[in-house]
């Protein structure tokens, strides 16, 4: 009876020591942020109705989306709240990775969030301004890159990895600190303005996260990284739950943002997931492929780059109908579900090249 109950018991403490592995918290991981964000969106939703947060719209944009005024905003909060609890049962909090992320996701999240409430209590289009805006996300991505910096334990961690190529990289020493600035305000300027239309921004978000989940992963178990030559980074594995996270809660976000949108992500929501994906590449060391997997962030933000420089040095002409890309497109006649839908297979693309350079080489 006695050896019987034992057993039992010795089942019993498998079964929970099973959820101490990285597999299984990564799917937890997913699975919470992506229920709480499906169970918790409706609420929030009629909260921001009642709180009269809904988006202003403006009125040099395309005429079709003069509909959307009046549309809640300020969805990054679910987002960022499902990722929060999601982390908080299943990261391993002993691992300064884990606390990056979320600082990451949150400094870059407040920025947005005096952003759009400033927008919402104007109601005009201007929130922060520029000089206030990308001061503070200079700050926060200095800190972020300071502190990766100083914790680099290996000169591979510091190493700028050239994809497809065995043996080619560049250490960077203290360019480093610049360069992970770069990384992080462009990516999160660049989801935001990737952010326009329903669904839009949210899955190659999604997608994204999931490739670096997967670097994520691999860089963090050292025999994966050294069979597959890439840097054994100890605690890695951290950011591949933090990606997790981001994938479940994004998901769940696209059940309310899908078209028509219930509600939008806001700037809390792109500034916060774009410096998050970009803290996650930095720390698995694949920037560059981080730029191959988000190249639609890449050529949203460039649109804007090159529409905004014709536009100046060339006496007015433009060189796209309307920036960002996605605009651009609408005007040539596509629907706004349209592009929607052929720029998540656009991502889906450049994901899977991304993650070719696994094996190619």
């Amino acid at each position: 009876m006695l050896y019987a109950i034992a057993d039992y018991f010795s089942a019993q403490l498998s079964f929970l020591n099973a959820f101490t592995y990285l597999t299984a918290r990564i799917m937890l991981a997913a699975l919470t942020a992506l229920l709480i964000s499906i169970c918790v969106g409706g609420k929030m939703i009629k909260l921001l109705r009642k709180l009269q947060m809904g988006q202003f719209v403006r009125d040099d944009g395309p005429k079709t989306h003069l509909k959307k005024a009046g549309t809640p905003t300020m969805g990054g909060v679910l987002i960022i709240f499902s990722v929060l609890v999601a982390m908080l049962f299943w990261a391993d909090w002993r691992v300064v990775y884990s606390w990056l992320c979320v600082f990451a996701l949150l400094s870059f999240g407040w920025v947005g969030w005096v952003d759009d409430y400033r927008k919402l209590v104007k109601k005009q289009s201007l929130g922060l301004r520029a000089k206030e805006k990308y001061g503070l996300l200079s700050l926060f991505a200095l800190i972020i890159a300071v502190v990766l910096y100083a914790i680099a334990k290996t000169p591979a961690e510091t190493e700028l990895l050239v994809p497809y190529f065995k043996h080619l990289s560049w250490q960077m020493g203290w360019i480093f600190i610049p360069f992970v600035y770069i990384v992080l305000t462009g990516a999160s300027n660049a989801v935001n303005l990737t952010d326009g239309l329903d669904g839009l921004a949210i899955m190659p978000v999604v997608l994204v996260a999931g490739g670096l989940l997967i670097f994520a992963y691999i860089s963090g178990s050292p025999n994966y990284a050294n069979y597959l030559n890439l840097p054994s980074i100890v605690g890695a594995g951290e950011a591949a739950v933090f990606c997790a996270a981001i994938a479940g809660a994004g998901l769940g976000f696209l059940w309310y943002n899908a078209h028509p949108a219930e509600v939008f992500m806001g700037d809390v929501g792109a500034l916060s997931l774009g410096a998050a994906l970009a803290t996650v590449a930095v720390i698995v060391r694949q920037e560059l492929i981080f730029a191959v997997m988000g190249g639609l962030f890449v050529a949203e933000a460039l649109s804007v780059i090159l529409q905004v420089g014709s536009y100046r040095l060339r006496g007015g002409k433009r060189i796209f109908k309307m920036a960002p890309l996605h605009h651009h497109f609408e005007l040539c006649g596509w629907s706004e579900t349209k592009v929607t839908i052929r720029f998540w297979i656009v991502t889906v693309l450049l994901v899977l090249i991304g993650l070719t350079s696994l094996k190619l080489r």
